[in-house]
């Protein structure tokens, strides 16, 4: 990989290929001209202009940079996981130039002062945009609420509780209420933890067959309509993580119709995998919420292209070996998934299950208006970009993928779409290497 960067006062032109930007429009690029980090001009005026440097994109597609609103970069913590450097450069691989960063670091990102480490770091080990997510709770115990303006202050765009819950719907409208008054959005994963209990499949003919524990859906929809409610209530900005459930796609379309400022994501996995995946005891697929029946992935899918849930994020989240080879039941949930999102959603074109406008929508605008930011490749625009060949295969593997995690969702099976450039805030951060 080359991370060049632009030399100062350099500029960079993309010529050919096929412009969609987050809207979902589609055009041809006659030519983009990039300089001092900002999309400077297009069509025949950037074509005319000279750059210091030139990338032929015959073939591919040109996007705006992906947006991951749910990526674990594991750092502050041990590195054993990965860091930063490892998974920022991971999912600059992946076409992504923007990736929230989840709380769930060690110590826990529930002070200025970790959101603060977590920036600074970004800044010099990062090719892409960090944004940290606070944590909603201290520790993320779900007891007492984090110093939130602190973190506000400090730069988070939102605040959560990761991967964990709350401990009552009193802390939670306390929660709530409390983001309210600083303007943060709060994002949660709906989980009833009384009903998901020590749970880790989806409660279904899998877990009946091979005597799993199982998650029922009512653990997600009874969390998700708590969560609206409350919301409504107190007036915040509700963004609902990683949603696998149909009834959950249902009360959400609902609750916009009535006006609820709530926005909502899921993770590509869960658009292209069901609870069958877990029939040959595939440690990989222990994800949290569970892989759920080929009914709700559908659904999810219908979700997403009717834009009622905004977003597809990665949930990435990278493990040492150690933890994915114990016994199903003993391994951590969670897949190393940032660098195969592009690919996997390409399936999903290809299978005529989704448009590539739509998947471009639900990769770009989707998750930047839910954090108030914009996506597009409109001229004055910050020069996020993705470039690739949608019609090029790679085979994730040891040697091909950038991730410290190695249990990617589909390992040495071609996928199409290899991502030729990404390009953030003007800056190349991703390219391969030539030959």
């Amino acid at each position: 990989m080359s991370l060049v960067e632009a030399t100062s006062g350099g500029s960079l032109k993309i010529v050919g290929g096929r412009l969609i930007d987050g809207t979902g429009a589609e055009s041809d690029n006659i030519a983009l001209l990039i300089l001092d980090g900002r999309i400077a001009a297009s069509g025949d005026t950037a074509k005319r202009a000279t750059a210091t440097e030139t990338v032929n994109a015959e073939g591919c597609v040109i996007t705006p940079g992906f947006v991951d609103l749910c990526c674990n970069l594991r750092e502050p913590g041990n590195g054993q996981k990965g860091n930063i450097s490892s998974e920022t450069r991971a999912a600059a691989h992946g076409g992504f130039t923007t990736v929230c960063a989840s709380p769930e670091t060690s110590p826990v990102n529930d002070s200025g002062a970790v959101t603060h480490l977590i920036r600074d770091v970004a800044a010099t080990r990062s090719p892409i945009h960090v944004l940290p997510v606070g944590a909603v709770t201290r520790g993320l115990e779900g007891d007492l609420l984090s110093d939130m303006a602190g973190l506000a202050a400090a730069g988070c765009v939102a605040v959560g509780n990761g991967s964990k819950g709350v401990r009552n719907a009193r802390i939670l409208r306390r929660c709530m209420a409390y983001a309210q008054t600083f303007g943060l959005t709060v994002m949660f994963s709906p989980e009833n933890q009384a009903l998901a209990a020590d749970g880790y499949a989806h409660d279904g003919l899998v877990t009946s067959r091979l005597g799993l524990l199982g998650i029922p859906e009512v653990a997600e929809t009874a969390a998700v309509m708590e969560m609206i409610l409350l919301a409504e209530e107190t007036g915040v900005r509700l963004h609902l993580s990683q949603l696998s459930c149909a009834r959950s796609v249902d009360m959400l379309a609902e609750a916009r119709r009535r006006g609820v400022a709530v926005t909502a994501d899921v993770a590509m996995h869960q658009l292209i995998f069901t609870e069958s995946a877990l029939a040959g005891f595939d440690s990989r697929f222990h994800v949290r919420p569970p892989l759920r029946r080929e009914a709700d992935r559908k659904a999810l899918i219908a979700g997403v292209r009717a834009g009622t849930i905004d977003a597809i994020v990665s949930q990435h989240q990278p493990h040492d070996s150690a933890a994915k080879q114990a016994p199903l039941a003993a391994t951590e949930p969670g897949l190393s998934s940032v660098e195969s999102v592009l690919s996997l959603g390409l399936e999903l074109v290809e299978l005529n299950e989704m448009t590539l406008p739509e998947l471009v929508r639900a990769l770009t605008a989707g998750p930047a208006a839910a954090i108030g930011r914009k996506a597009s490749l409109a001229e004055g625009e910050i020069a996020d970009l993705c470039v690739f060949d949608p019609e090029e295969y790679w085979t994730p593997g040891k040697d091909t993928l950038v991730s410290a995690g190695r249990h990617a969702p589909i390992t040495g099976r071609e996928l199409p779409g290899v991502v030729r450039l990404t390009v953030a805030a003007g800056r190349i951060a991703w390219q391969p290497v030539a030959g």
